[in-house]
């Protein structure tokens, strides 16, 4: 996906609708969970987009351990959401830049 900071794109994870964008950052990789307020978090993983009301994401560094059990719940909470979603026949739109 391309953005207007990133036009040569980020990297995009979807199941029906976007799940998770990662973006490359000077000193970290960013992963922004679309619905990330509706996942629960009780080790606080969390640790950015914190105010947001819709998004949550998690600044990874150079020397950070990352619990690949606790990505994978992350990831599935957003697919069973979406899923839902797309199985009541509402529409949906794609708000992609070109």
């Amino acid at each position: 996906m391309k953005k207007y900071s990133r036009p040569e794109g980020v990297l995009v994870w979807t199941k029906n609708r976007i799940i998770c964008v990662a973006d490359v950052l000077k000193d970290a990789v960013k992963l922004t969970f679309l619905k990330g307020v509706q996942i629960d978090d009780p080790s606080n993983v969390f640790n950015t987009r914190l105010n947001s009301k819709t998004v949550r994401a998690v600044d990874y560094h150079k020397n950070d351990t990352i619990v690949e059990s606790t990505l994978v719940a992350f990831v599935m909470v957003p697919i069973r959401l979406n899923v839902i979603k797309n199985n009541s026949g509402k529409p949906y739109r794609r708000n992609f830049i070109k």
